[in-house]
């Protein structure tokens, strides 16, 4: 909680229409925080305002000898419990208010484990299918030498996210490097081991929904022997959650991928579709499973549905008709805040990204931790490490939700924000 001289106030008001919008949601759940903390009008506004943000022009060198100028941000939430932290996706519906939204879910998250950083989010607006290995360093190099001034070890540390990869950020830790004179290993997480990478780490997001999915069966009495699983999105989350679940003994039924879906009721061989995935780069056309019209997928009756793709795609037109038991975020802002609370009425028990996909930031304070130290762990320091975070978090959550008779969306957050809060308060304002 808060210490010190809190300021009640009425009600702060909700945004109006966020269905289509992800910084109305991260508004929304900020919103419903404070006011569920009994905070004032000035700590909302503190905190649904990014501190920095920046917009830049990325002229790119086609390797036909065109130009092509393309759009990247970062935005920087918060500071306030140590530097930024924050992947970097490249993906053509980039917008500045996607990513103002999940530099917000990336303060909570970090304080909600209780990670030393605040948020932080950046994007390009690029779909990196249709551009070349050399044209991806390009844009990246260039991207970086515009925002390098505020990024750093000490400032804010870009990640992998949706359209990027550990190659990225090698080409993001050389380019901060040349340009600063030296190797600044810390600058990034998400590296390939052979630059400062982290054992562990392109799995971790992976691990850290699957331990919480797990418990959060468990705390609906579903014995995981006997329960059926739902993962949409077959990506660097997706796949390994789904192949994890697996070895978990959990029976996957359905993946989709952005082609397609494929269901099978007997349970999807994990290791059968991994070759097919690898020798397609698709999950569509896999013989031993049928095709499924991805918005039915999630719609199936199952025990777990883990949504690991994008935002927004539980919502009010499909909330009604989510028959899983368990929902786990992999994926950042899947839940619209009308869909959730249709289906927190309906008893289903929603597990909130700054959650369950908090595993990859994790692992990436622990090879930040590694790189400032010149020193790494074995995969199983890494491994026990992610669980034991993940299951406290988890717990503290839980607690609360039952302790306040709300939502565990409504309880991490809040959890959350008061730490952030308190960090505010403690540290004051300048001047």
């Amino acid at each position: 909680m808060l210490e010190g001289n809190v300021i009640p106030t009425t009600n702060v008001q909700v945004e109006a229409d966020v269905e289509d919008n992800p910084l109305s949601a991260a508004r929304t759940q900020l919103a419903e925080a404070i006011n569920h903390l009994g905070y004032d009008e000035s700590m909302y506004q503190l905190l649904a305002t990014p501190r920095r943000e920046v917009t830049v022009t990325v002229p790119l060198r086609r390797d036909d000898g065109s130009t092509e100028v393309l759009t990247g941000h970062r935005v920087q939430h918060n500071f306030s419990r140590g530097p930024a932290k924050g992947g970097l996706r490249y993906n053509p519906n980039v917008t500045l208010d996607e990513v103002r939204a999940l530099a917000m879910w990336m303060t909570w998250k970090c304080a909600l484990l209780d990670v030393p950083y605040g948020g932080a989010k950046g994007g390009i607006r690029i779909d990196p299918r249709f551009y070349s290995t050399t044209e991806l360093e390009r844009v990246t190099r260039r991207y970086i030498s515009e925002i390098s001034p505020l990024i750093g070890p000490a400032h804010d540390i870009p990640a992998p996210d949706i359209g990027t990869d550990e190659q990225t950020m090698a080409w993001v830790m050389d380019t901060y490097s040349v340009l600063r004179g030296h190797t600044v290993l810390g600058v990034t997480t998400g590296k390939p081991l052979s630059l400062g990478g982290s054992l562990g780490r392109p799995t971790a997001t992976s691990r850290g929904v699957v331990h919480v999915s797990l418990a959060a069966l468990q705390s609906r009495g579903i014995d995981r022997g006997r329960a059926r699983a739902v993962v949409q999105g077959f990506g660097k989350v997706g796949q390994p959650a789904a192949q994890l679940l697996h070895e978990a003994d959990v029976r996957v039924i359905a993946v989709s991928d952005q082609y397609g879906a494929i269901t099978n009721d007997n349970g999807l061989d994990l290791c059968e579709l991994e070759k097919h995935f690898a020798a397609t780069g698709s999950v569509v056309g896999f013989s031993g499973a049928l095709p499924i019209d991805g918005g039915d997928m999630l719609e199936l009756p199952a025990d777990l549905l883990v949504p690991a793709a994008v935002e927004g795609v539980i919502n009010r037109n499909n909330a009604d008709r989510i028959q899983a038991t368990v929902i786990v975020e992999g994926a950042n802002g899947p839940t619209t805040p009308d869909a959730d609370e249709r289906l927190m009425a309906a008893d289903k028990l929603v597990v909130p990204d700054i959650l369950a996909n908090a595993g990859g930031v994790i692992v990436s304070y622990f090879e930040w931790v590694q790189a400032n130290q010149a020193y790494w762990w074995s995969s199983a320091d890494v491994e026990n490490r992610l669980e034991e975070r993940m299951l406290k978090a988890w717990n503290n959550v839980r607690d609360h939700s039952e302790r306040g008779g709300i939502s565990l969306r409504k309880a991490a957050t809040a959890l959350a924000v008061s730490r952030v809060a308190q960090a505010h308060h403690q540290r004051g304002l300048y001047p």
